[in-house]
């Protein structure tokens, strides 16, 4: 857990993309890798995510998770797929549970400090704030890290260029989850590129540099 957990600090940035066509995750692993962010998270949003998992697992300079998780059962799927780690859009008992029987990271969502307090009670000390900007944003989680200073969070919803940064500089703050530069319509249109350019541009504003 603790290596997943370090690779996320380290690249600030956790690209979540939603997948309509399996046929697109490789290219999409490798535009995003190009880009200086060697991670995807594959939501379950979509009929494809199961095998767009599939087919991204083999690679080793990917770090892999699965996301929008909610049930047992799709925890069984995702880790029977090749996810390396699980990541959640609510606190689930029974999912966190599933996740830490099998040796397997799991970010939780949590907007509350009585999800953080479930959290803590079920063992984790790393958690998904979501949706971080209708949840409060940066004001919301610097509120949540006062009472709670051994939490870090991975904020994920809203998060963009504008914003990236005013949410790094918290030192609760693990990594964001973002999806602007894996934005399914540069997908849809086969714009690699974009997607390349959009990830390094990423990266440079998690180093501070200009965009």
């Amino acid at each position: 857990m603790s290596d997943v957990l370090s690779s996320l600090h380290e690249l600030r940035v956790l690209p979540v993309a939603s997948l309509a066509n399996a046929d697109q995750a490789e290219a999409l692993a490798d535009a995003v890798t190009a880009g200086g962010l060697p991670a995807l998270e594959v939501t379950l949003r979509t009929p494809a995510a199961l095998a767009a998992l599939r087919r991204l697992a083999p690679r080793s300079d990917l770090l892999l998770g699965a996301g929008t998780v909610t049930t047992v059962a799709q925890v069984r799927e995702v880790l029977d797929a090749g996810a390396r780690f699980v990541v959640s859009p609510g606190f689930s008992a029974p999912v966190v549970r599933a996740c830490l029987e099998a040796g397997v990271p799991v970010l939780p969502g949590v907007a509350t400090a009585t999800e953080i307090q479930m959290a803590l009670d079920a063992g984790l000390d790393t958690v998904k704030f979501f949706p971080a900007v209708p949840a409060g944003g940066v004001a919301m989680i610097k509120a949540l890290a006062a009472p709670f200073s051994q939490v870090r969070f991975v904020p994920t919803g809203g998060i963009g260029p504008g914003n990236v940064r005013d949410f790094l500089a918290l030192p609760a703050v693990l990594a964001v989850g973002g999806s602007w530069m894996v934005d399914p319509a540069l997908l849809a249109r086969g714009d690699l590129d974009g997607i390349r350019r959009l990830t390094a541009e990423a990266v440079a504003l998690t180093r501070g540099g200009d965009s």
